[in-house]
C-alpha cells in the first residue's frame, strides 16, 4: 500500500477512488475535494470548475457505466410498483494537480456499440472554441433529450466549458463487447 501511495503522489494524485459509485460517494468525496481546495487556497473559479467537472464525471459513471451490480426485485415486489434503477455502477476516479493545473480523470466500462457515438461527440466538442461550446450548450438545453440519455446530454459540454486547459479521452477495446473509457479534464 505504501508503494501505491507513493506512486499516486508521484503522479500528483490527491484523491483516488475505485469502486461502486453512488450519490452518497459523490457527496462525501465532493466535500473532501472542496476542503482540499480551500486548504490549497485555490481561487473560487478554479475550485468551482474542479468540483463541477468532478460531479459530471461521477454522474456519468453512476448513470452509464456498463460494469454494474443489479439488485433483483424481491418476492414482495408487485407489478406496477416503482422500478427505480437500483444498480451499483463501477468506476475509477482520480483528482490531482500537476504543472499548476488540476486534473480530474474518470474511467469506466462502456458498451462497444456506444463507442463510436461517444468518440464522435467528444471529438466534436473538443474541436469547439468557447463560443461554440456555449452555443452547443444552449442548443442541447433547448432540444430534446437524446435517446439513451438519462439527462439533457450536456455533461460532456459542461466538462469542456470548465476544462480551461482542455480534456483528453481514450477507449480501450476489450474482448467482451465492451471498451474501457477514460476522460481526463484539466482545470
Amino acid at each position: 500500500m505504501y508503494k501505491f501511495r507513493e506512486h499516486l503522489r508521484e503522479q500528483g494524485i490527491m484523491f483516488c477512488y475505485s469502486g461502486y459509485m453512488t450519490e452518497q460517494i459523490l457527496t462525501g468525496i465532493g466535500d473532501a475535494i472542496k476542503q482540499k481546495l480551500e486548504v490549497e487556497e485555490a481561487d473560487r473559479k478554479t475550485a468551482r470548475s474542479v468540483f463541477s467537472v468532478f460531479v459530471e464525471q461521477v454522474q456519468n459513471v453512476i448513470r452509464y457505466s456498463a460494469e454494474r451490480e443489479v439488485k433483483e426485485p424481491s418476492a414482495e415486489h408487485k407489478p406496477g410498483e416503482s422500478d427505480q434503477d437500483t444498480s451499483l455502477r463501477y468506476g475509477v476516479l482520480t483528482v490531482g494537480r500537476t504543472d499548476e493545473k488540476y486534473f480530474i480523470a474518470c474511467g469506466n466500462f462502456v458498451e462497444q456499440k456506444d463507442v463510436e457515438r461517444l468518440r464522435s461527440s467528444l471529438a466534436h466538442i473538443q474541436g469547439l472554441n468557447k463560443n461554440g461550446l456555449k452555443a452547443l450548450y444552449k442548443e442541447i438545453l433547448s432540444g430534446e433529450t437524446p435517446e439513451g440519455s438519462k439527462g439533457a446530454g450536456v455533461g460532456f459540454v459542461d466538462i469542456a466549458r470548465r476544462a480551461t486547459h482542455g480534456f483528453e479521452f481514450d477507449f480501450t477495446e476489450l474482448n467482451d463487447g465492451r471498451s474501457y473509457f477514460c476522460l481526463k479534464a484539466y482545470v
